[in-house]
């Protein structure tokens, strides 16, 4: 038998693993969309991923409640204005630009969580918006003062997952909803509230090159379906402040992907932009406890949030 230790380990490193697909699937994604439309791409991503965790857990999942399935779909459509946003953000914005202003889902959460929830922020919480504030003003704004368009529409893709982690809060609390099938019926719900979108806007077909089938199977099975039953089975292993912390290794990712791939740099400004805003993360993140008695910062203390 594992012990705990070892546990929490193998539980780090596939959140690290997660992290880094979903850091990819930014350059992934741009690539995909010089041969698919975007509605169309998110569209079959979702339903795909949902065909093969269905097809690996048919079990599991074949008994559903109907509060599972009514769940699923708010989170389904959140999920479509979170993917739709960021895809069509893409088309005009950086893959730096577009995967930092994606992340501001943390500073969304807890304003939306005391707007509707009447959840009070941690003090840090000031601290780390206002660092968000500053970077995503050097990320993002033109000589003129003026974001582009994809940026807006990457801040919009941060704001939806917000909602989207709140009524998935609200909803797992509740006995009557299974998370993981709620986790994989939403991926169902999303792809085919898109897919009549897509045959009303664009003009659907799948990939015509083997480059192009080989991205979008890896971005519905692995970015979309192997990773959500990563995040899903493995947080149970580990503290949420540590998965939190790798979580946010996201942009970082996507910007190091980027580099390395295509050659893609931010300028100097938008270099401070993005760092300020990795700070702004890990502030949100590290779980600082005041033991000034002691004289001792924790970073990671036991237990979970």
């Amino acid at each position: 038998m594992e012990t705990q230790k070892k546990k929490q380990w193998k539980a780090d490193s596939l959140l690290l693993f997660a992290t880094a697909c979903w850091g990819s699937s930014y350059l992934l994604t741009s690539l995909a969309l010089k041969e698919m439309e975007p509605i169309t791409l998110s569209a079959c991503r979702f339903l795909l991923a949902f065909l093969v965790i269905f097809a690996l857990s048919f079990k599991k999942i074949r008994r559903v409640s109907a509060s599972t399935l009514k769940y699923s779909a708010l989170v389904g459509l959140t999920l479509a204005v979170t993917y739709l946003s960021s895809t069509y953000g893409m088309l005009s914005t950086g893959i730096d630009n577009a995967s930092f202003l994606c992340s501001l889902t943390f500073v969304f959460t807890p304003i939306l969580g005391f707007l509707f929830k009447r959840q009070i922020p941690e003090k840090k919480f000031y601290l780390s918006i206002a660092a968000a504030f500053v970077g995503v003003a050097l990320l993002t704004l033109n000589g003129r003062l003026r974001p582009r368009i994809g940026d807006l529409l990457c801040i919009l893709c941060a704001a939806s997952y917000a909602i989207d982690l709140l009524v998935t809060e609200s909803a797992v609390a509740k006995p009557d909803v299974d998370a993981y099938q709620l986790g994989v019926y939403s991926l169902a719900a999303t792809g085919l509230m898109l897919l009549p979108f897509a045959f009303l806007l664009e003009t659907p077909h799948l990939p015509q090159t083997a480059l192009t089938w080989g991205i979008f199977l890896f971005l519905g099975i692995v970015c979309s379906g192997v990773t959500l039953v990563i995040q899903t089975v493995q947080q149970q292993y580990t503290t949420a402040s540590r998965a939190g912390l790798i979580i946010t290794l996201e942009p970082v990712f996507a910007a190091l992907i980027a580099y390395f791939a295509v050659g893609e740099t931010l300028s100097a400004r938008g270099a401070v932009g993005a760092a300020l805003m990795l700070g702004a993360m890990l502030i949100m993140e590290v779980p600082f406890r005041d033991r000034a008695a002691a004289g001792v910062e924790s970073v990671f203390p036991g237990g979970r949030k």
